[in-house]
């Protein structure tokens, strides 16, 4: 099964229940039944987060495989795929020092 299938039965899943805005349901689902499947189909964990505004956090799942998610994540619990992919790679990143 592809990733791309899987997303789509995810966002098949928003529309049934009525979960998402018309305009985002072909991507997004309630956070946790995401995180879940993520886990459960792709053995994908959270790799890194960061704030895209106070409500809204950008997430990167991954796998030992290379797989990788990134999503939107909202403070009501509604998370939106925002793309998807294969060959992650994980280098050391070090921030630079203000005044370095």
């Amino acid at each position: 099964m592809t990733r791309f299938f899987v997303a789509a039965i995810l966002a098949a899943a928003a529309i049934t229940v009525g979960a998402a805005p018309a305009s985002a349901a072909a991507q997004c689902a309630p956070r946790a039944d995401i995180i879940k499947a993520l886990g459960d189909k792709f053995h994908e964990t959270e790799a890194g987060r960061g704030l895209i505004n106070p409500n809204v956090v950008l997430e990167i799942f991954v796998s030992d495989q290379g797989s990788w998610t990134v999503l939107a994540s909202d403070t009501k619990g509604q998370s939106c795929v925002l793309s998807v992919g294969e060959g992650w790679d994980s280098p050391t990143i070090t921030a630079a020092m203000p005044g370095a």
